[in-house]
């Protein structure tokens, strides 16, 4: 890494780097409840909606104990369009609600509320541990994306989960491109914050330019 990538590198962490679980509230482990938390977290992603709206909704949910697959089944649809609603979640709370409520079914039917099986049952392969996560109602590949990009420094296997849209920020701030390249940047616990940051800088107007001219 030259001089002036690690300084972009500082920067860029400093300014972006803060993954979703964090700003949700989600102290990420592997463990049952935080990794059914992120997986709540990428439903909820999973629409055309604010990144700001979508973390809110999922403090929301967790605030009111929706914090299981089994507190999530428990409650009724109109609990969790409530609590959606307090979010300013609008125009898909009754939708997702739905989503919700069969995401958690589907995690106690056939994980026992354990996303760690799902890890199981993919037998250590990123491609269909991203099959399964879809399986989950709203969970499409952007759902999936993330999931994985905020998992994988639980998940071994998952490492490095660098999509698209951070290795074309990657390039416009003369980072490396490839997913293994750029995972030589930082240590292993901070791969899902540089992976974060960089989605964050695509999807941002200025951030490219803003962290250019810092150098």
């Amino acid at each position: 890494m030259t001089q002036r990538q690690h300084k972009t590198v500082r920067r860029l962490m400093d300014a972006y780097g803060q993954t979703h679980s964090e700003e949700a509230g989600i102290r990420l482990r592997n463990t049952p409840a935080p990794l059914y938390q992120l997986l709540t977290l990428c439903v909820l992603f999973s629409v055309r909606i604010k990144a700001d709206i979508a973390v809110a909704a999922a403090r929301e949910l967790f605030g009111t104990g929706m914090r299981t697959p089994r507190a999530m089944a428990d409650a009724s649809w109109q609990d969790r369009v409530d609590a959606l609603g307090r979010a300013h979640y609008r125009r898909y709370d009754e939708s997702t609600s739905t989503a919700l409520g069969a995401g958690a079914e589907l995690a106690l039917d056939r994980y026992r509320g354990d996303l760690r099986r799902l890890r199981d049952q993919a037998e250590g392969d990123p491609a269909r541990i991203r099959e399964l996560l879809r399986e989950f109602p709203r969970i499409g590949p952007v759902g999936a994306d993330i999931f994985c990009r905020e998992a994988q420094a639980l998940w071994p296997e998952l490492r490095p989960s660098f999509d698209d849209r951070a290795r074309k920020a990657a390039s416009e701030l003369g980072l490396p491109t490839t997913s293994q390249s750029l995972a030589h940047l930082v240590d292993t616990e901070s791969l899902p914050r540089l992976a974060a940051a960089l989605v964050r800088v695509e999807l941002s107007v200025d951030a490219v330019d803003d962290l250019l001219k810092a150098g």
